[in-house]
């Protein structure tokens, strides 16, 4: 996201109302939300669903995985992927340009660049495809 974003004292209003809207709303119960604890603490959550009209050549858009940087190789981002994303699924994901972190996690796990690039709200964005 882009700084003045991040900067929005708004934004944990804004981000709540998204994260109500998208585990009760009835035009997104097609999607998989998974969320990792330690000690009661929210680490992280992932979510993935039908992709957008545009990508339909994929089983599952992988829309949300985040881990607090501190359970940064854990495992915790795994068994999130794997929690909200079938194995044997065809998925498709955007992930910000440069993170190298992200980006190589994304490899391990089988995704590959597709030479897709976007810039959205200011941040440079790859597609990355994990095909069967």
């Amino acid at each position: 996201m882009a700084d003045r974003v991040l900067d929005d004292l708004e934004l944990p209003a804004v981000r709540e109302r998204f994260w109500t809207t998208v585990l009760s709303d009835e035009r997104y119960r097609a999607n998989r939300v998974a969320v990792a604890e330690r000690d009661g603490e929210l680490i992280g959550i992932a979510m993935a669903g039908p992709p957008q009209a545009f990508e339909l050549q994929w089983d599952t858009h992988l829309y949300v995985l985040y881990v607090v940087a501190a359970e940064h190789g854990t495992g915790a981002g795994a068994a999130l992927l794997d929690a909200v994303v079938d194995p044997h699924d065809s998925v498709a994901l955007w992930v910000a340009d440069p993170n190298p972190r992200a980006q190589a996690f994304y490899r391990k796990h089988g995704f590959v660049a597709d030479g897709t690039v976007a810039v959205y709200d200011g941040v440079r964005e790859i597609r990355m495809v994990r095909l069967l």
